[in-house]
């Protein structure tokens, strides 16, 4: 079996609405939808802007961690719309567990200090130049900021 390696595809920058929707105490933990104001995305083979109406239909578990559900829509600086889905998780060390509700401290905390993963899939119209994203997973390291999250994305090869 092959090692696995990676390719840096691009950096992305999503503004969030400033407070998220709060569905609340569901059987499965505390629901909160989070929408997409907007954003940027830049690689070596992809850059382009993030238009609003996506969005995270998180989940707050049990033990404190978030669960990402992620569906967002990514159009290229050629004109080539991408949808992306994905899923992750935000863990906090129990000293950190207030940095969701607190952008200005999330922003200026080092990310090193929590774990943000998440695992994006890409689906692109057939014949664009953009195509061969729908046939790769990619991995995204994520971190809090100001305006909301930001990610360095990789195709896993």
């Amino acid at each position: 079996m092959k090692e696995l390696k990676s390719e840096f595809l691009f950096e992305m920058d999503v503004e969030l609405e400033e407070h998220p929707l709060v569905i609340g105490g569901t059987p499965d933990g505390m629901r909160l939808i989070a929408y997409v104001k907007g954003g940027t995305f830049e690689g070596p083979r992809l850059r382009g802007t993030i238009p609003p109406g996506g969005g995270d239909w998180a989940m707050i578990r049990s033990d404190g961690s978030l669960k990402a559900d992620v569906r967002v829509c990514l159009t290229t600086h050629d004109g080539v719309n991408i949808y992306a889905t994905y899923g992750g998780r935000i863990v906090l060390p129990p000293e950190l567990a207030g940095l969701l509700g607190d952008r200005e401290a999330a922003a200026a905390t080092d990310p090193s200090k929590y774990y943000f993963r998440t695992a994006p899939m890409f689906e692109v119209a057939g014949g664009t130049p953009h195509s061969w994203l729908n046939g790769i997973v990619a991995v995204g390291l994520g971190r809090l900021t100001r305006k909301g999250v930001a990610y360095r994305v990789f195709a896993i090869k």
